[in-house]
């Protein structure tokens, strides 16, 4: 089976926050900061920062953990980010 990760970016300056899953956490991180789909939300709201990841023996464990998430309000995402990221740095730089 695939593994799987669920993450979640920003935009610049922190405003923004993106909840996703993939199987290929490098590649995602690299279409959303070339905007690969024009019209999506993170392409619309400059979502281009990775600030927290966390990898799954599954697709479907990350997939149950990114419902968690985006279930959850703003405050919950920003104490998972500050958990792992606390100065809020572009992880996408060390995959």
């Amino acid at each position: 089976m695939k593994k799987g990760a669920v993450y979640i970016m920003t935009s610049q300056k922190n405003t923004v926050l993106y909840t996703g899953v993939t199987s290929d956490l490098k590649d995602r991180v690299r279409k959303h900061k070339d905007k690969t789909y024009k019209t999506s939300f993170s392409a619309r709201y400059n979502v281009c920062k990775l600030v927290y990841y966390e990898w799954y023996d599954t697709i479907g464990e990350a997939i149950k953990k990114e419902k968690l998430i985006k279930g959850g309000n703003r405050k919950k995402k920003i104490e998972l980010v500050n958990g792992m990221n606390p100065g809020w740095r572009d992880l996408g730089d060390d995959l």
